[in-house]
């Protein structure tokens, strides 16, 4: 079969919109206001609700709320994850800031959480490339069974080191509601422990996780 165009399905996309009734409108917005239209525009997108006018809904602020890593910091910890000390977290200030949290309840697990675009992102390096033995036998396993842990997938990265480390990460929205955020956290932590386990024989130091 002759491989298709990514054009070919831009435009089955386009066609799938004009489909569902959808219109497509140009807009010109400052760049710092691109995460609050795209949230509006999936907004818009409901069917069975009436115009925003006659709602009264402010998309803006009211109906939508987009998380910022420093408001993600402040909601946080009010959580009783964080409230009641199962788990900890910290602020790292920056260009781009991030939440550094601490999982006491898995072995002082480290993550990072940050907002990203449209997404918020939470990681964990699990190893560099030099704590595994098999690399090419490694990648291939990694490949064909990381979809078995929920909400989470693995990546290869450089680190700040110069050196590679496999990372498991989720994403979710930065629009998402604070109990998917939780719950995204968690499960990280979950697969990262289940995964160390599941690939230990890979690994010169087993059931170690680097934070």
């Amino acid at each position: 079969m002759k491989a298709k165009s990514s054009a070919y399905y831009q435009r089955e996309y386009r066609q799938r919109l004009r489909g569902m009734g959808l219109v497509k409108k140009e807009v010109w917005i400052l760049p710092e206001n691109a995460k609050q239209l795209a949230a509006a525009e999936k907004l818009l997108r409901q069917k069975n609700r009436k115009p925003i006018m006659e709602t009264g809904d402010d998309v803006m602020t009211t109906r939508l709320k987009i998380w910022s890593t420093e408001a993600l910091n402040e909601a946080l910890e009010k959580e009783d994850l964080f409230a009641s000390g199962a788990a900890s977290l910290e602020l790292i200030g920056g260009v781009e800031p991030a939440l550094h949290l601490v999982m006491h309840e898995y072995g002082d697990l480290p993550l990072f959480l940050t907002v990203a675009g449209e997404q918020i992102i939470i990681e964990a390096v699990l190893w560099s490339t030099e704590d595994v033995s098999g690399l090419s036998s490694f990648n291939d396993t990694i490949l064909r069974t990381h979809k078995y842990f929920p909400l989470s997938t693995i990546s290869l990265d450089t680190l700040s080191d110069g050196k590679d480390y496999y990372q498991m990460f989720g994403a979710l929205s930065a629009t998402s509601i604070m109990p998917n955020v939780i719950f995204e956290i968690e499960t990280l932590a979950s697969n990262v422990i289940n995964a160390t386990e599941a690939y230990s024989n890979y690994l010169a130091t087993p059931l170690e996780v680097k934070g």
